[in-house]
């Protein structure tokens, strides 16, 4: 945020102490691989094609760059293959993991792609410590607000403190000019990230709108949690949460929980 002198300074210390910077695992006994949602294109590859040879060259670089960052993307075409068989892809890791870490969420997370979406021509997995996703048409830099899955949590009733701590925290997290940022306050716990082929200020827009829908969407919820394309919001009050919820997306097939359902 930009400081302007003395008043920004004070606003800058006195939320230092409002929001106690916490990093939200919701739940709290979940591992960083814990499944969120995958989701793979209907359209599918023929084995033995340069497209094939393409995804493979593809998750395999993830895995490796994930060594070295917890962001990267890539465009792939391998000798051979022509201009339909590129296909482009990138991971995400939480901000707050080590390396080693993230390398670990990626491969676990491209082992689980690989199943989920066998032949598939696109494929999105989110893990709470990752994210991963391929397809055939170019995505990388591009903007996505549309909602892939909403989850909310059963009502605290109107409890005037926890709304106001709930908005509090989600009100510092879109100020935050990063694509990663915790915060917490009393109870409250709040994490939002983008994904890093966005400008800052797409970020900034796709988090405004996770943080609107959630709190128009979830209410008096305990937690909620919202995913777009390219970014996520969510904040839990008390750690309760569900495996539960609803899910979107044009032209793919979704499993949250062990379900599936086909848009």
């Amino acid at each position: 945020m930009p400081i302007n002198q003395t008043l920004s300074d004070l606003s800058s210390i006195l939320a230092f102490f409002l929001i106690t910077i916490t990093l939200l695992t919701r739940p709290s006994t979940s591992t960083i691989q814990s499944f969120v949602y995958g989701g793979c294109s209907q359209l599918k590859y023929n084995r033995g094609t340069p497209y094939e040879s393409n995804v493979n060259s593809l998750l395999t670089s993830l895995v490796n760059s994930a060594s070295a960052a917890n962001f990267n993307n890539f465009k792939i075409s391998v000798p051979g293959s022509g201009p339909t068989d590129i296909v482009y892809g990138l991971f995400q890791c939480r901000g707050d993991l080590s390396n080693t870490d993230c390398q670990g969420c990626v491969a676990n997370g491209v082992s689980q792609l690989g199943t989920l979406c066998s032949d598939a021509t696109g494929g999105a997995l989110q893990l709470e410590g990752c994210f991963v996703k391929y397809d055939n048409t170019a995505f990388l830099g591009g903007e996505d607000k549309a909602v892939v899955l909403k989850k909310c949590g059963s009502s605290i009733g109107y409890d005037s403190d926890a709304l106001a701590r709930r908005d509090a925290v989600m009100d510092y997290l879109a100020a935050g000019g990063q694509y990663f940022r915790v915060g917490g306050s009393g109870k409250v716990q709040g994490v939002v990230q983008c994904v890093q082929d966005l400008s800052m200020s797409e970020c900034q827009d796709c988090l405004s709108e996770a943080i609107r829908r959630l709190k128009s969407e979830c209410g008096s919820a305990a937690w909620g949690d919202m995913f777009l394309g390219k970014c996520y919001a969510r904040y839990s009050e008390r750690g309760d949460y569900s495996k539960s919820g609803e899910r979107f997306h044009d032209g793919w097939w979704f499993v949250v929980g062990g379900f599936v359902l086909v848009w």
